[in-house]
C-alpha cells in the first residue's frame, strides 16, 4: 500500500455537479443551479398558476389570503408550501421568499420545473409518447433519444413558419431557425415518455404560437383525408405553419409508439396570445396517422416551386475537370436567397469571371433558379455572372476568406 507524504499538496477534485436547467443544446442555461428567486419579483398568481399547473394540490389555507400547496406522488404529505393569494397582506414577501426557498429545495421534479416558470417566463410545449416500459420504469436508450430528436425537429419546424410559409423549406432559414432554439431550456425525459421544453415568452413566442397553430391545422387535414380521402386540407395548411419539415418531425414522434401527444401551455406571467384557446387540449396523433403524414410530406416536398433569384455571394469554392470548360462554383450567399450556400455550374466565361472576382475579393452576382431537390442548395441556369464592388471592410474580409482556402483555387484561372 502506498501513502501520500504529509507535507504534499492534495490534490485538486472537480466538484459535485449542480443540477441545472439545460438548454436545447445541453448547454447550462440562464438559470444556473436554479436557486430562488427573488420574492420581490415574483406574482403570488403567477406562483399559484404554476403550481395548480404542474400538478401541486390545494390543501385548504385562509380564504383570500393564503393557500397550502403539497408536491404530487407519494409522500406529498412531507412538504407543504404557503403562498400568499396576493401582496395586499404586510407578510407576504416572507411568505413568498419561504416558499421559494422550500421549492429549491424540493426533490420533487415539478419544483424544478415551477422555478423555471418563475425565472424564465416561458411558454411550455410538452410531448408525451405511449411506449412500452423497461424495467423498474426506465426506457431503452434509443427511446428516449428519439423522444428528444423528434421533440428539436418539431421545435425548428416552428422557428422555421414563424419566418415565414412554406410547404418545404430545406436549407432556407435554416441556420437563424436553428440559432433562435438557443435559449429554449430542456426539463427531464423520465422513462423515454415525456419531455418538456420551456420557451422564453421574450424571444420565442411567435415560435409557441406557430406551432400550436400548425400542428392543429395537421390534425385537421389528417382527418379530412382519412374521411374524404382528399389531401386539399395540406395545401390550405401551409398558411398555418405546416410543412414538410412538421409532417417529418410528427412521423418521427409517432413512430414506435401507440401514440403521441403535444400540448402547448402559456406563460401565466404573459397571459394568452391572441386566437389561441386558454385550455387548448393536447393534439394527439396515432399509428394509424403515419401514412397519411408521409404522403402530405413527401407531397409538399414535390410541390414546392423553384424559386428565380439575384444572388450575391462570395466564392468558396471552385472545381472543374480539365483546364477549360464549364466548372462548378460554391458560393456564400450574401443577398437574395434564405440559404447560407449554393452550388451552380458556370460555362467557361462565367467561371472565369467567377475566379477573377474572388483572386481581387470581390463577390458575384449571378442569376438564375434555386431548385428545391437537393434543399434548395443550387442554382439552375445560372448566368449574367459579374463582380460587385464591396466597401473596404467588407473588401478585406473576403480576402482573408481567400487566404484561408487557397487549396480551392489552384485552377480557377487556368483557362487563361
Amino acid at each position: 500500500m502506498m501513502h501520500r507524504p504529509i507535507d504534499e499538496p492534495l490534490r485538486s477534485v472537480r466538484p459535485h455537479p449542480v443540477e441545472a436547467a439545460g438548454s436545447w443544446h445541453d448547454q447550462p442555461g440562464p438559470l444556473g443551479s436554479l436557486g430562488p428567486p427573488d420574492p420581490a419579483q415574483v406574482d403570488p398568481a403567477v406562483l399559484g398558476a404554476l403550481l395548480h399547473r404542474h400538478g401541486w394540490h390545494r390543501r385548504g389555507g385562509a380564504a383570500g389570503r393564503y393557500a397550502r400547496w403539497t408536491p404530487p406522488g407519494p409522500g406529498a404529505g412531507a412538504t407543504s408550501l404557503l403562498v400568499p393569494e396576493s401582496r395586499a397582506f404586510p407578510d407576504c414577501e416572507d411568505l413568498l421568499g419561504e416558499a421559494l426557498i422550500a421549492l429549491s429545495r424540493s426533490a420533487s421534479p415539478s419544483a424544478r420545473d415551477v422555478l423555471v416558470g418563475l425565472t424564465v417566463p416561458s411558454d411550455e410545449i410538452r410531448w408525451c409518447r405511449d411506449v412500452p416500459a423497461g424495467p423498474a420504469g426506465t426506457a431503452t436508450w434509443t427511446a428516449e433519444e428519439q423522444l428528444r430528436s423528434a421533440a428539436r425537429q418539431m421545435l425548428l419546424a416552428g422557428a422555421l413558419a414563424a419566418r415565414g410559409r412554406a410547404g418545404y423549406y430545406g436549407a432556407r432559414h435554416r441556420g437563424p431557425a436553428a440559432a433562435s432554439l438557443e435559449n429554449v431550456l430542456v426539463g427531464p425525459a423520465p422513462g423515454g415518455r415525456r419531455l418538456t421544453a420551456f420557451v422564453p415568452v421574450l424571444t420565442g413566442r411567435l415560435l409557441a404560437v406557430r406551432l400550436h397553430q400548425a400542428l392543429y391545422a395537421v390534425r385537421e387535414a389528417v382527418d379530412y383525408q382519412r374521411a374524404t380521402g382528399g389531401m386539399d386540407a395540406f395545401d390550405g395548411a401551409v398558411e398555418a405553419g405546416v410543412s414538410h419539415e412538421l409532417t417529418e418531425a410528427v412521423v418521427a414522434l409517432v413512430r414506435g409508439t401507440e401514440g403521441a401527444r403535444i400540448a402547448v401551455e402559456w406563460a401565466p406571467a404573459a397571459g394568452v396570445p391572441e386566437g389561441c384557446a386558454v385550455d387548448a387540449e393536447p393534439v394527439e396523433f396515432s399509428p394509424g396517422d403515419l401514412q397519411v403524414l408521409r404522403e402530405a410530406g413527401a407531397r409538399y416536398l414535390r410541390d414546392e416551386p423553384a424559386m428565380p433569384v439575384r444572388i450575391t455571394g462570395a466564392v468558396v469554392r471552385m472545381r472543374r475537370s480539365g483546364p477549360r470548360g464549364e466548372g462548378t462554383v460554391r458560393v456564400r450567399v450574401l443577398a437574395g436567397a434564405d440559404v447560407a450556400h449554393v452550388r451552380m455550374t458556370l460555362d467557361e466565361e462565367s467561371y472565369r469571371i467567377a475566379g477573377h472576382a474572388h483572386l481581387v475579393g470581390l463577390p458575384i452576382r449571378v442569376h438564375g433558379r434555386l431548385e428545391s431537390r437537393g434543399g434548395f442548395r443550387r442554382l439552375t441556369g445560372a448566368c449574367g455572372v459579374v463582380p460587385v464592388q464591396v466597401d473596404d471592410a467588407e473588401k478585406d474580409r473576403l480576402m482573408k476568406s481567400l487566404q484561408e482556402h487557397l487549396d480551392f483555387f489552384g485552377e480557377a484561372c487556368s483557362g487563361d
